[in-house]
């Protein structure tokens, strides 16, 4: 959309000299400092294992690409001791990533920037139509008016859907909740949205919990975490994803972590998978909703009917009595989990995450008790922390090339 400066060269000859050791550095530096992980320049330079003219120079390119800024006269904290290392920032004005997301009760648009910086969004939309197209259509639309209020280059465009997407075709195989057909080829319809609306970069399709998952472990509650696993209900229904060693694992077509039919009430919900009782229907807001006595409104999702309730429980017995009842099923689905997952951390989102907030020495006795391996030492149960982060990790998938090989994907 916007033109396209070629990339800048960073220094002298002798600068020159070590960026051309270190070109292969370029991609895992960025990744560094796009993660929080390299704030300053002796940081980067340990975690590359290179000498700190290499990663000086590298971290020069990196701003001379303009997608980070060196802060060359830092102030030293008080008591330290020698010269102060220079600080590394994500830059302020650098390129950003379309990134779409819908749901159930609507669509968003945002234009994302590196470090998981939303930099702009678009209203929110809360009618989705039956026809996908025409849905993607308006989402990109949403986010290219973005883009030219804020004159900024996009380096491509990702979108998170409620569904799992088959791999390598990018089909839906399940928006249930969307009412659009089984097998829809969003990732296809997408792309054709964005290269119609002159928005440059390749574009990219997922699962909303799968991209949630990745942004909290790049940005949020899953940082550092090794094996991680995230579960999440937002407006409907119930999603899974697992990180291993910094990567999604999707299985062998994009499938894995279907967690939502996990069976926690054998007498329960007919579920529209065709069995019973599955995490599905039996932990999300309407399950929540259901059991609480209440008749859900149209006036606001889902999601937020059921978080205003369990903010309110104590002018409720039946309230506090569903929030009991659904963090059995639920902590009863993540031991099943952990016993075959073994992860380092659980992450949830969503109403999840008001459960846990609600009552979480309950949630955690549950997994607990229930999981071989949570009684041997425990697994550590925490809320995410990123607000939109199936936007944010969206965004994520447009900005994996150029953390690959920033170079090439600035050139390109």
């Amino acid at each position: 959309m916007n033109g396209k400066a070629g990339p800048r060269t960073a220094g002298d000859g002798s600068t020159r000299t070590r960026l051309d050791r270190g070109r292969g550095a370029l991609g895992p530096a960025l990744e560094l400092v796009h993660t929080g992980r390299a704030p300053t320049r002796a940081v980067l330079t340990a975690e590359l294992g290179v000498t700190r003219a290499t990663a000086g120079a590298v971290a020069a390119e990196l701003e001379a690409l303009g997608l980070i800024r060196v802060d060359a006269r830092p102030g030293a904290a008080a008591g330290s001791q020698g010269r102060p290392s220079h600080r590394l920032e994500v830059a302020d004005d650098g390129p950003v990533a379309l990134a779409a997301q819908v749901h159930a009760d609507g669509f968003r648009a945002a234009l994302v920037g590196l470090g998981g910086r939303i930099v702009a969004t678009a209203p929110g939309c809360e009618t989705v139509d039956a026809d996908p197209a025409k849905v993607l259509g308006s989402v990109v639309d949403a986010g290219a008016a973005l883009l030219r209020a804020t004159g900024r280059r996009c380096v491509g465009a990702g979108l998170a859907v409620p569904s799992a997407v088959a791999e390598p075709e990018g089909l839906a195989l399940n928006p249930l909740h969307l009412d659009w057909p089984a097998g829809a080829p969003v990732r296809e319809i997408f792309a054709e949205r964005v290269r119609a609306a002159g928005i440059d970069g390749p574009a990219f399709a997922a699962n909303d919990v799968n991209l949630a998952a990745l942004a909290e472990h790049r940005h949020g509650a899953g940082r550092g975490a090794r094996d991680l696993l995230c579960v999440a209900t937002g407006h409907r229904g119930v999603g899974g994803a697992l990180v291993l060693d910094g990567r999604l694992h999707t299985g062998s077509s994009g499938l894995a972590l279907e967690v939502g039919h996990l069976t926690v009430n054998p007498e329960g919900r007919p579920c529209h998978c065709g069995s019973r009782g599955c995490l599905d229907v039996e932990a999300d807001p309407l399950a929540f909703l259901t059991a609480a006595g209440r008749t859900p409104g149209p006036e606001v999702s889902l999601l937020q009917q059921s978080n205003e309730l369990i903010r309110d429980e104590s002018a409720d017995p039946s309230v506090r009595t569903a929030i009991e009842a659904l963090i059995d099923r639920l902590g009863l689905g993540l031991a099943g989990l952990v016993n075959i997952l073994n992860p380092d951390r659980i992450i949830l989102g969503g109403l999840h995450r008001a459960l846990l907030d609600a009552d979480p020495d309950r949630l955690r006795a549950v997994v607990a008790d229930r999981s071989l391996w949570g009684r041997s030492g425990g697994v550590p149960i925490l809320a995410c922390t990123l607000d939109h982060n199936s936007l944010v990790g969206a965004a994520e998938l447009a900005w994996q090339p150029v953390l690959d090989d920033p170079l090439r994907a600035l050139s390109a």
